[in-house]
């Protein structure tokens, strides 16, 4: 095999910096990236929910959760994911893999490379023009051993997985250049572990006036995937405009499609927030917009959302904050009201344009 002058030389570096470290010096705790903290600034939330774009639950580990996790790594692993190792180039057992399949983080199983973005670089280690989803590897500047490089690292647990470079294939022109010790492989048809599953999401619709307002309020809850704004409850026989919803013709009301994790949030708790985030009396409006596409709507998937929502607001009326007057909020079940999502410019209205919702958080 023929290696670039350039590829010489970051073996030998690699090799040198890999005999350096003893293993000793990596057998004690995590490093401070692990409790969300690198060079003494935060790298990432300590608490909450996070989701990546394609529907894991990337949420950082917490250090006893990450100790518990590394029991069983070897002396190599720990030294390499723990401690920003390097291992030896040409040494690694993925390095000439080309099994199809899926690489994930060896300490915390977070699928990060898929087998069809992997390509051989020459440099000794396994290499990808890509992550399966750029939430799923965080990159932060090293300036370790007298030289500024990117280093990557796990988005979940934060594990050391090796530095990213500007030299890769198109059609990024990157090259993740990995620590083998730092991934395990699964072939295609093997069953996944549990760490590499992605989160079992429910669906729900609200309508309450301007669904700018209702996707970012729902959109910042705590246990939600994804919010899309939409229109629902009208004329099914073709997708509506915006223009043509708003021209009161259509009979849709301006309705948000909410993706969320059960696990950590629930229908009833979103059912709770709904009725915190707009007033379900005004009827055909919502504060200074007015006009049947700004009515209160649930649109109820399957028969316990519905039972679920219906016995909400019949509580709500009885004994909630809007007793004292008349909720209009109308349920329907969401099979009989198709959800066609708005144009683009509609979605992530106040997240790319700034500003938020003039609704008030209702209290009781």
């Amino acid at each position: 095999m023929i290696l670039r002058t350039v590829d010489v030389k970051r073996f030998v570096l690699y090799f040198v910096l890999g005999l350096m470290i003893p293993i000793s010096a990596y057998a004690s705790a995590t490093s401070a990236r692990h409790s969300g903290v690198k060079d003494g600034v935060m790298t990432k939330t300590t608490h909450g929910v996070r989701y990546s774009e394609s529907g894991y639950d990337i949420s950082p580990l917490t250090d006893a959760r990450i100790e518990e996790l590394a029991e069983d790594l070897t002396d190599e692993e720990r030294k390499v994911i723990l401690n920003d190792g390097t291992e030896p180039a040409f040494c690694g057992n993925l390095v000439d893999n080309k099994k199809d399949g899926v690489y994930l983080c060896r300490l915390c199983d977070l699928p990060l490379f898929a087998s069809d973005t992997k390509f051989t670089s020459g440099t000794g280690w396994p290499s990808f023009f890509q992550p399966v989803d750029k939430d799923h590897v965080d990159e932060f500047e090293d300036t370790s051993y007298g030289m500024v490089r990117t280093e990557i690292t796990c988005g979940r647990c934060g594990g050391h997985l090796g530095h990213v470079f500007n030299d890769g294939p198109k059609p990024t022109g990157m090259r993740f250049c990995v620590n083998s010790a730092s991934l395990v492989f699964v072939e295609d048809g093997d069953e996944l572990p549990a760490g590499a599953q992605k989160v079992e999401t429910e669906t729900a619709y609200f309508a309450g006036g301007c669904f700018w307002g209702i996707e970012d309020r729902f959109a910042k809850l705590p246990g939600v995937l994804d919010a899309v704004s939409g229109f629902q409850g009208g004329d099914d026989s073709k997708s509506p405009s915006y223009k043509e919803v708003c021209s009161g013709t259509t009979g849709h009301a301006e309705s948000v499609r909410v993706v969320f994790d059960p696990n950590h949030v629930s229908y009833d708790d979103l059912l709770a927030w709904f009725f915190r985030i707009h007033d379900p009396t005004q009827g055909n409006r919502q504060g200074p917009d007015i006009g049947t596409q700004y009515r209160s709507a649930i649109f109820a998937v399957g028969d316990d959302q519905f039972a679920d929502a219906k016995a909400f607001i019949e509580a709500q009326q009885k004994n909630g904050r809007w007793s004292k007057r008349t909720i209009t909020t109308e349920l329907r079940r969401a099979e009989d009201a198709t959800f066609y999502p708005a144009e683009e410019y509609h979605q992530d209205y106040y997240a790319k344009n700034g500003g938020t919702c003039y609704t008030p958080i209702y209290e009781d």
